[in-house]
């Protein structure tokens, strides 16, 4: 990534020094790729607009005073990562819980936390086995259907918490056939990288 080449939208109010940690994760991501597969060998020529932007356009949707975030099936760190380097500016007080299954996934989401020093707890478990987290912001990329993230974020929301969830040109379809087991609050934001896809906020989710 030649980062004299990027664009940083309007939206990303942020300093230069979080703008330096978002580079510095890139690097990281780059540096170990080729060894644990983070991304596709595609992805890294397009990592700013393909996975740092589309992840931190999550931070668009999330409450003012966030308090505890967890993000499920954080693989490379996308988006997790990329939201602890935001909150490190833009909600200090904010923690992250990072949700991989992958060990040595786990050991480069532990490492690149130290590394670009943000608040970041990584747990490596298996979502079913994960006990319930009681967060405020859930969030989740390119895990699973809406259906089953609905079922994720029933057992790991605060009663008045948000789950976030970046999603394709299927969306509507998932929202409909979640529906058929959730009732839920349901709000899409258009995609910044993508004009057939959505991030969706969905807020108090029941059994139906």
């Amino acid at each position: 990534m030649n980062r004299d080449e990027v664009e940083v939208p309007a939206w990303l109010n942020v300093s230069r020094e979080t703008l330096e940690r978002l580079f510095a994760y890139c690097a990281l991501v780059e540096k170990w790729n080729p060894a644990i597969n983070l991304i596709s060998k595609s992805g890294i020529s397009e990592i700013w607009d393909r996975h740092i932007i589309d992840s931190a356009q999550i931070i668009r949707k999330m409450p003012s005073a966030a308090g505890l975030w967890c993000d499920l099936g954080s693989g490379g760190g996308f988006p997790g990562i990329v939201l602890a380097i935001l909150a490190k500016e833009l909600q200090p007080e904010t923690r992250m819980i990072l949700v991989e299954s992958d060990r040595r996934k786990s050991v480069f989401l532990s490492e690149a936390s130290r590394l670009l020093d943000i608040s970041v707890s990584v747990k490596t478990l298996r979502i079913e086995d994960l006990a319930p987290q009681n967060v405020d912001v859930l969030t989740a990329r390119a895990l699973a259907p809406l259906s089953t993230l609905c079922g994720y974020a029933y057992r790991h929301l605060k009663p008045q918490g948000v789950a976030i969830f970046p999603k394709g040109a299927a969306a509507t379809r998932e929202i409909e056939a979640a529906q058929k087991l959730w009732r839920f609050n349901c709000d899409a934001m258009q995609s910044h990288t993508d004009s057939e896809a959505v991030v969706l906020a969905v807020r108090g989710i029941q059994r139906a």
